[in-house]
């Protein structure tokens, strides 16, 4: 009977042992996938160039398999990054991830064109105003037409200085962040 049960105790051991080992090569097959997963995601990174913590982002998205993000979620990730680092909060983080997210939105260095310039400029007087909703269409409509000079309506005060400041600023051929810190300083005068 002593006997059986050593045989017994000595066979659970050795089944055990066995179990440990096939656990064990599991586990070394799991350690390859992810090794072979950090290679291709290293490369991968290498390939883009990344850098500090934006390779650091990318390898924890790639390790995770989750899937390439687009160009202009790439974007938003950086704009966000970039204003959390400025701890930006409100309405200056708005303002912000509006600039950074338009940076050359897709324009490749073009500089807007009248009208384009117009709508921001008319966009810009709306917001400092506050206008919402039908004030804000008005108003829009105004400044637009009045910009273009065709509706024969007279110009605000503000839309007068705009339309100098705006010639003054054409005559000096200023563009992107000269023209726009030009066109600040000239309507606050």
């Amino acid at each position: 009977m002593i006997r059986i049960s050593a045989l017994l105790i000595a066979a659970l051991f050795a089944m055990s042992g066995a179990f440990a080992q096939d656990k064990d090569k599991n586990v070394s097959d799991k350690q390859a996938a992810q090794q072979a997963r950090m290679k291709s995601c290293n490369a991968q990174a290498s390939k883009k160039d990344l850098k500090g913590d934006e390779r650091k982002d990318f390898m924890s998205d790639c390790l995770k398999g989750g899937s390439q993000l687009t160009a202009q979620q790439e974007r938003m990730k950086s704009c966000n990054a970039q204003a959390s680092k400025k701890e930006m909060k409100g309405d200056e983080r708005k303002a912000f991830m509006s600039k950074c997210l338009s940076a050359d939105g897709g324009r490749d260095g073009k500089e807007l064109t009248a009208q384009q310039e117009k709508m921001k400029t008319c966009n810009a007087q709306a917001s400092r105003q506050e206008l919402k909703g039908d004030k804000r269409r008005e108003f829009m409509s105004d400044c637009l037409s009045a910009s273009a000079g065709g509706s024969g309506r007279d110009l605000s005060v503000q839309q007068e200085r705009m339309k100098t400041c705006n010639a003054q600023a054409n005559k000096k051929e200023l563009k992107g962040d000269r023209r726009q810190a030009f066109m600040s300083d000239c309507l606050r005068t």
